[in-house]
Parts: C-alpha cells; sequence; structure tokens
C-alpha cells in the first residue's frame, strides 16, 4: 500500500470511529430541569407520612421515579450556600444576601461553555433576587462567561428589586417554556422559607401545598411537550430545612446542623431513572450536581458531589 492509499485508509477509519463515538451516547437525557423549594423541613414534605401536603407529588410523581429518605444539605443551611450546593457541586461558606458569586462554576456555565449553546438555553427563574449570584463565578477562569439567562426576583440584584411571590415567578416559569423551550431550566420558590421566617404555620403549609400545584404544571409541560417528553430529566428538592421544634425557636428559623435544617427531600425523574423507588441511602445535596454532570456528559467533572448511580438505569 502506498503512503498515499494508507493515509486514505487512516482517515476514513479515523471518521468511523469519531461517527460511532458520538452516535453513542450514553443517555437518553437531553434536557435537565431542577426545582427548589426553599425551606420546608422533611417533617412536612416526604417525612410526612400522608404525604398530605404534596398530594400530587404522591399521588402521580411518587411511582413514576425515585424518592430519597435520607437526603442532606451537609453544608451551611442557609438559602445561597444550599443553592449554590446544587448548582456548583461544592459546599461554600457564601454570603447569604447576594453580594458574593460562587467560587465554582455552576452546571449551566459548564454546559454553555462545552456546547456552544445561547444563553436563552439555559435559565435559572427565583422568586429570591439574591440568587442571581449562581448565574456566575468569581473564578477568573469563569467570571463573567458562559452566563445563563436569568430571571430573579423583582429585578435580580438591582436596586429597587427584592423578593416576589412565587405565583409571579410561575408565570415567568411558563412563559420561558413558551418562548424559549430551555434545555436547562433551574427554579426557585420561597414560600415556605418566607412564610416561615413570618412565624406563620397556616402560610408555611400553604406554601407547601401551592409548590406541589407549581410542580404539577412544570410535569404537565414535561408529559405534553414533545420538546421535553421522554427527554428530560427532573430534580426536585429544598436547599435547608428549619429547625426541630426543641432547637432555639423551631420552624420559624434555620442554619445550624440540626437535623430539621439539615434533613431535605429529594426525588428525581426522567428518561435514564429508575421507577417506583425509594433510596434509602444517605445521600447530600452536591450530589445533585454530580448527577446532572454525568446525564449531561459534560467533560469538566467539577463537583465535589458522587453520581447518583443507584437511581440510574
Amino acid at each position: 500500500m502506498s503512503m498515499q492509499h494508507y493515509l486514505i485508509f487512516a482517515l476514513l477509519l479515523l471518521n468511523s470511529c469519531v461517527s460511532e463515538k458520538v452516535a453513542q451516547k450514553d443517555f437518553l437525557t437531553e434536557r435537565i430541569i431542577v426545582v427548589v423549594v426553599d425551606g420546608p423541613r422533611y417533617t412536612e414534605t416526604w417525612g410526612e407520612p400522608t404525604h398530605q401536603y404534596m398530594p400530587f407529588m404522591d399521588s402521580v410523581m411518587k411511582n413514576k421515579g425515585v424518592v430519597f429518605t435520607s437526603f442532606y444539605n451537609n453544608g451551611i443551611t442557609y438559602t445561597t450556600p444550599g443553592h449554590t450546593a446544587i448548582t456548583t457541586g461544592y459546599y461554600q461558606n457564601i454570603n447569604n444576601y447576594g453580594s458574593e458569586l460562587p467560587l465554582n462554576p455552576s452546571f449551566m456555565q459548564l454546559w454553555l461553555k462545552q456546547y456552544g449553546y445561547n444563553k436563552n438555553k439555559a435559565w435559572i427563574i427565583a422568586s429570591k433576587d439574591k440568587l442571581e449570584v449562581l448565574g456566575n463565578s468569581s473564578n477568573q477562569d469563569w467570571a463573567d462567561k458562559f452566563i445563563p439567562s436569568m430571571n430573579c426576583g423583582v429585578n435580580g440584584l438591582g436596586i429597587g428589586s427584592g423578593y416576589r411571590s412565587d405565583s409571579l415567578t410561575q408565570i415567568e416559569v411558563m412563559k420561558v417554556f413558551n418562548d424559549y423551550h430551555p434545555d436547562l431550566l433551574f427554579i426557585n420558590y420561597k414560600e415556605p422559607d418566607a412564610a416561615g421566617h413570618q412565624n406563620s404555620w397556616f402560610e408555611y403549609i400553604d406554601g407547601i401545598k401551592k409548590c406541589d400545584k407549581y410542580i404539577q404544571e412544570i410535569w404537565e409541560v414535561i408529559q405534553s411537550d414533545e420538546y421535553y417528553k421522554n427527554k428530560t430529566t427532573l430534580f426536585i428538592t429544598n436547599d435547608h430545612g428549619r429547625h426541630l421544634n426543641t432547637v432555639a425557636d423551631g420552624f420559624v428559623s434555620h442554619g445550624d446542623n440540626c437535623e430539621g435544617c439539615r434533613h431535605i427531600f429529594c426525588y428525581a425523574y426522567g428518561p435514564d431513572i429508575k421507577v417506583g423507588e425509594e433510596v434509602n441511602q444517605a445521600r447530600e445535596l452536591i450530589d445533585i450536581n454530580a448527577t446532572v454532570l454525568e446525564l449531561l456528559e459534560i467533560r469538566v467533572k467539577s463537583s465535589q458531589g458522587e453520581v447518583l448511580t443507584e437511581i440510574l438505569n
């Protein structure tokens, strides 16, 4: 064989191998939605025996995905640190009031860089304005680069902003679904946490119930829209719990290492997720991040978490 023929043969073989590799995608997941219900205790969510405050998740969703019974925030049990653990895969003692960026890039930044998508394919939508910090990083290699689209609070971190009601956040969520069909969507609902801080048990429980209805609307989009159907993995969790009734001022506050603050809920559903199973193995917030990176096949494995292999088909 002449050198010219050898080179042609080698190039054809290489091209064949590359094409075969591209065709062999490990996972069916193409889109990921992460929903964070801010601040309920496990005892009022999946730890409540009848699940009466999350009726749709219990009656419809539970048997179609995986429920974790021993899921924890093993970092700082405040809002911004809890959300940062999910988006970056690292526990960071980050300022809770939106004046500090995460040290590490979010899975959205990693995804936007690797695949080169437009920022409107990745969104952070939050009732709390301070969570706009989740879209950026103080790391010099990532600062102000590959920033997802954001819709947080009244006006993000801008002057005159503030928190908004979850009902308004839900309107924005549905609008983004309709207008942009994002591939990555990270959502925060605040009502359980806000009501807890106001020492209103009724509003706290009502906030959990309303979040169940918002989750139902998201579920129905996933099931009815061909862009998402059979292609979307959904994670639902919370960032922290609240004090046990025997600790400090009880459900009004949070922020320590008591079981009430650390023990949270987590649910997973999708084409690569097992069906109708319960996981009793201890897992934690940063593991969501590691699993998202795995499902998205992101080459930069930037996470302290571990992949939730026990839930994957």
